[in-house]
């Protein structure tokens, strides 16, 4: 009687498991996407109650929110923005204020570091298009790493090139100065894929 009752628990036990890692990633998923969605939906209404406090409020003075207005407003915006910003006089006035901004003390350090970063995923000085696998601690293992600077002779350093390592289940990682001849450049797979794999562990699969 007790083998079979330890038998129905440890069943019991691998269903809750085996439920677990079906609804777990749903569930995360679905929340990060409604968190960032009512997160952005709601930066227009508090925006335009503060531009106009008498115009964007109901009978108790409360900021009139409509689902998803503030969301595809904003998400337009951007695209306007972006579309505008390829013409030659728009463009213009947008290099003239990223000049004065680069030049602020104080404002650049902030604002350099984020344009940088932005443009390093998805700008025209994406960074991050060239996976590699780097030998840091030991020539026998090896880690997945993007190549960030070809040449480093600002810092004295002629075979050597700039390589950033992503952490596993984080948005964080370390710079590396390695030698050339310790860097091997990943050609079978997309530099996507690579970042996916690096950040999950290894735990994903690497699609064909």
């Amino acid at each position: 009687m007790a083998m079979k009752k330890r038998h129905v628990l440890k069943r019991l036990f691998q269903y809750f498991l085996q439920g677990l890692i079906i609804l777990a990633p749903i569930i995360i998923t679905v929340y990060a996407v409604t968190a960032l969605f009512n997160f952005i939906d709601n930066i227009l209404p508090e925006a335009f109650v503060r531009i106009f406090p008498h115009w964007w409020v109901d009978e108790r003075g409360n900021a009139v929110k409509i689902p998803g207005i503030g969301f595809a407003v904003l998400i337009l915006t951007v695209v306007f923005v972006g579309y505008v910003s390829s013409s030659f006089v728009v463009g213009r006035l947008v290099d003239l204020f990223d000049t004065i901004l680069e030049r602020t003390p104080g404002i650049k350090i902030i604002y350099s570091t984020v344009k940088d970063f932005f443009e390093a995923f998805a700008g025209n000085k994406r960074k991050f298009d060239k996976a590699v696998l780097v030998s840091v601690q030991d020539r026998e293992v090896w880690q997945i790493g993007f190549i960030t600077q070809e040449e480093l002779m600002q810092f004295g350093l002629d075979e050597y090139v700039a390589v950033y390592i992503p952490k596993s289940y984080a948005f964080t990682g370390e710079l590396f100065f390695l030698k050339k001849e310790r860097v091997r450049l990943l050609t079978d797979i997309s530099s996507a894929e690579a970042m996916k794999f690096a950040i999950s562990g290894g735990v994903t699969q690497i699609e064909e």
